[in-house]
């Protein structure tokens, strides 16, 4: 009898041991999958659209976006992606059961990036115009935004008038750089147009005097003016109004209905809504 005791004690101390020495779990194992999706996928894929089903296959989306574009996306001071547009994919994500990869790309070729597959879309601070209708998939509006010029808060330039002959800053591959494109007298005016890769690097160039105004998307400007309210102001006069979408392959229209499904929901059960608080301390999304 004592020895099955003891036979009984040894393997519950084994147990014991080996459940100790087992890995803890991080939080970053893959979701479960929602299978409304899933099953979305695989109706689509019977009819030739695969885009969905591949990503509840694999338990990601890649979201390509731009890592200086606060505050829809841009990284913390401890280098960290966040922002509305970030939260907002990783809570669609969350509700599809499947994660977001975030990947950082170079704005300027965006859709080069969509198109060769490095990304399944591109989701950031993304203007719908018909160049870019032309060129991908655009989800339906889901933010209203518009172009508008920062300048120093001592700069005698008060109208787009007096822009002419001036140094603007702009990014390249932005909807600023269009907006100004489009506006011929506007564009005829201005002395020069220097192109950044990012507009924060634009922002430091208007700071430092060495040039005199930047387009910018409003969102962003007026992140900027929050942070330094005295030391930069946004003309009254506005270059145009846009609005944000999210850009996919023009062949994944699966993926396309299963985001945009994703967004009513969570539009209804309050997580787009609190998101949005966080970010601008009211709803604006349109969605």
């Amino acid at each position: 009898m004592k020895r099955i005791l003891l036979i009984a004690l040894v393997a519950v101390l084994a147990v014991s041991v080996f459940a100790g020495c087992a890995p803890a779990s991080n939080g970053t194992d893959t979701p479960s999958a929602n299978e409304e999706y899933v099953k979305m996928g695989e109706e689509a894929a019977k009819n030739g659209d695969e885009s969905l089903k591949n990503v509840m296959d694999k338990g990601e989306f890649i979201v390509g976006l731009d890592d200086s574009f606060p505050p829809m996306g841009f990284r913390d001071e401890d280098g960290n992606l966040t922002g509305f547009d970030i939260e907002l994919a990783q809570a669609v994500a969350a509700h599809m059961g499947v994660k977001a990869n975030l990947q950082a790309i170079d704005w300027k070729a965006k859709e080069l990036e969509l198109e060769s597959g490095n990304i399944d879309m591109i989701w950031n601070g993304y203007t719908i115009t018909p160049e870019r209708q032309a060129q991908v998939l655009m989800s339906e509006p889901y933010m209203e935004n518009m172009q508008v010029v920062v300048v120093p808060a001592d700069s005698s330039i008060k109208t787009l008038a007096d822009l002419a002959g001036k140094k603007v800053a702009v990014q390249d591959g932005s909807s600023a750089q269009e907006a100004i494109a489009d506006n011929a007298e506007l564009a005829a005016s201005i002395g020069e147009q220097i192109d950044f890769k990012d507009n924060v690097t634009a922002l430091m160039d208007v700071s430092s005097g060495q040039t005199d105004a930047l387009a910018v998307d409003l969102v962003v400007a007026n992140y900027y003016l929050a942070k330094d309210p005295d030391k930069y102001v946004i003309l009254e006069e506005t270059l145009s109004p846009e609005q944000y979408g999210i850009g996919f392959r023009k062949s994944d229209q699966a993926l396309h209905d299963a985001i945009m499904q994703a967004l009513s929901e969570m539009k209804e059960d309050g997580t787009a809504t609190k998101l949005s608080e966080k970010w601008f301390g009211k709803d604006v999304t349109t969605f």
